[in-house]
């Protein structure tokens, strides 16, 4: 009707429905409301946008308060480590566990946090599939076991098998939510897996957490996988968040009879491409069926490795990451002999004896020898890793190797050898390796001239 304002807010709902008229009885209801939201609408422009200005203060108010909650959360927290990975099915999630867990034992307060919402794979590996956290006043509780507070996206979900279609922003708020309303307590460390690949979750963690201590980045040995940490390592640099170090995971499968390494992806890529990206290498972790068999039980946080090289092969990851975060390193077991009486000795392979031409052999034979008895304990048959520079010292060391039978080799890289550790002895004839180490330790070894020495 062309009114002034103040006298059109004097209409009320039902006027506006009579003058319509002839409205259905089930569109009378949707009528009715937008005539009421239109006239609060009108109602707080007349007053000057005072209702508009009292909600974004509102708004303003809560969010801070919000804030407030998550910085006092993080605050509580020493040290916050991403587990990361540049593509799915490398075993990162394998790796955070195992990583919380060995934190745990080290005598560390230890929180682990699963952000990926579309896969977790945490609550399966801990054993928690089918609980739910109790909430205690506005905070989740986190679920404790083997000495880890563990919350996942995973626990909650009623249906494990409901898929969440959640664009970024919503995946954001999430992540927020878990780390401020999740009562953490104070952790000397916080475990955080996150999904794979540089996409929404990742970046969403890592700018919550502020100054997180680092990222560990898993791989495998495989090209795809390498060529995907890349980007994962160049996802770190842009967001200025430090690289605590590449795993290698699934480098090679260690067979629980006899102990032999067959490298089944191959092996070496990780620590050559850390190299190259120049960013620390924490070190490989084979296959083994233990592995398998504890994630799909759920007892990966409560079950150690028994000695041997595999408990090794996760020591060597971890260690640096608990000194970190303040861990003091466990005092090995003293061995039954002392290094003098216990060697190993790595001898290369063609055709069943010393290979002549090292750096391109086929296989090593890794022997281990009783000096005390001058007895051959064990051997198992290695496969040599692709041909690279530089990387058969590190390799060969990693195995334990003390003691090198070659036909030949050049100074230089024998002065690698040294370097970690391990002698080298030149010369050496084309026989079987129980021979030649048998002879050697009768001191009856015949070296003659080194067929390499460039």
């Amino acid at each position: 009707r062309g009114l002034p304002l103040d006298e059109a807010l004097a209409i009320g709902p039902g006027e506006v429905l009579r003058t319509l008229g002839g409205l259905p009885d089930e569109s009378r209801h949707c009528a009715a409301l937008a005539a009421e939201t239109l006239h609060a609408a009108c109602l707080d422009v007349f007053r000057g946008g005072e209702g508009v200005r009292a909600e974004q203060a509102r708004q303003a108010a809560e969010r801070a308060a919000e804030q407030e909650r998550l910085r006092t959360r993080i605050a509580a927290i020493r040290h916050q480590v991403v587990v990361l990975s540049g593509k799915g099915g490398v075993g990162k999630s394998t790796v955070a566990v195992s990583l919380a867990a060995a934190a745990a034992r080290a005598g560390l307060s230890v929180g682990l946090l699963d952000v990926d919402v579309h896969g977790p794979s945490v609550p399966t590996m801990s054993g928690l599939e089918g609980q739910r956290p109790v909430v205690v006043g506005d905070a989740l509780v986190p679920i404790e076991i083997g000495g880890v507070k563990v919350m996942s996206v995973g626990l909650l979900i009623g249906d494990q098998d409901q898929a969440l279609i959640w664009r970024g922003p919503m995946k954001a708020k999430l992540i927020e939510q878990l780390l401020r309303d999740v009562a953490w307590g104070e952790l000397d460390l916080l475990v955080v897996d996150a999904p794979p690949g540089t996409g929404d979750e990742p970046l969403a963690v890592c700018q919550l957490l502020g100054h997180p201590d680092g990222a560990v980045i898993v791989t495998t040995p495989q090209d795809v996988a390498i060529t995907a940490v890349r980007k994962s390592i160049s996802f770190c640099r842009q967001l200025a968040l430090p690289i605590l170090g590449v795993v290698e995971n699934m480098s090679g499968l260690l067979c629980p009879a006899c102990g032999h390494l067959a490298e089944v992806f191959g092996s070496g890529a990780g620590e050559t491409m850390a190299a190259e990206m120049g960013v620390p290498f924490l070190g490989r972790i084979p296959m083994h069926p233990e592995i398998t068999a504890a994630g799909d039980a759920g007892t990966l946080l409560r079950v150690p490795w028994e000695a041997g090289l595999l408990a090794e092969a996760f020591d060597r990851a971890f260690n640096p990451l608990l000194t970190i975060a303040g861990a003091v390193a466990p005092t090995p077991p003293t061995p039954e002999r002392s290094p003098e009486h216990a060697m190993r000795i790595a001898i290369p392979l063609a055709n069943g004896r010393l290979a002549q031409h090292f750096g391109h052999c086929a296989a090593f034979a890794l022997l281990d020898v009783d000096l005390d008895r001058r007895e051959i304990l064990t051997r198992q048959d290695v496969p040599a890793p692709d041909h690279q520079p530089g990387l058969l010292p590190p390799w060969l060391a990693e195995r334990g190797a003390n003691i090198i039978l070659a036909g030949g080799m050049g100074s230089r890289a024998q002065q690698l050898f040294a370097h970690h550790g391990i002698q080298v002895i030149v010369g050496v004839p084309s026989e079987t390796p129980e021979a030649l180490v048998t002879a050697w330790m009768a001191g009856t070894l015949v070296s003659g001239e080194n067929v390499c020495d460039h």
